[in-house]
């Protein structure tokens, strides 16, 4: 089994009425209840939106804060979830999922090393 990071890309700007992200919340729910069952669930929530964000570099030999994304974009990281599955085919299969319910973008990256 291997651990994989689904990253859900969420555009920027107002997010959907109550009426629908209730729905897309209860279906995403039910996902999630699945991978439970599955044992392939590992860790999942959303994120604050890019404006809360701080970015800590290493400006010569001081470290440095600065409120802010580390970069302007039109999109962003709202969500993250984490599994462990068989391989990257399943792990596509699982972000399918979550695009087909969100109608939003879903990044598969694995993790480094050994699970």
């Amino acid at each position: 089994m291997k651990l994989y990071a689904l990253n859900m890309i969420q555009p920027v700007g107002e997010k959907p009425p109550p009426e629908a992200l209730d729905k897309v919340m209860a279906e995403l729910a039910g996902v999630r209840r699945d991978l439970e069952a599955r044992e392939a669930w590992v860790f999942g929530r959303g994120l604050h939106g890019p404006e809360a964000s701080t970015v800590v570099r290493l400006r010569d030999d001081e470290v440095i804060a600065t409120d802010g994304p580390w970069t302007e974009g039109k999109e962003f990281i709202g969500g993250i979830i984490i599994i462990e599955v068989e391989d990257l085919d399943a792990a596509l299969k699982v972000a399918a999922r979550y695009a087909q319910v969100t109608g939003l973008p879903m990044e598969v990256r694995p993790f480094q090393g050994e699970a």
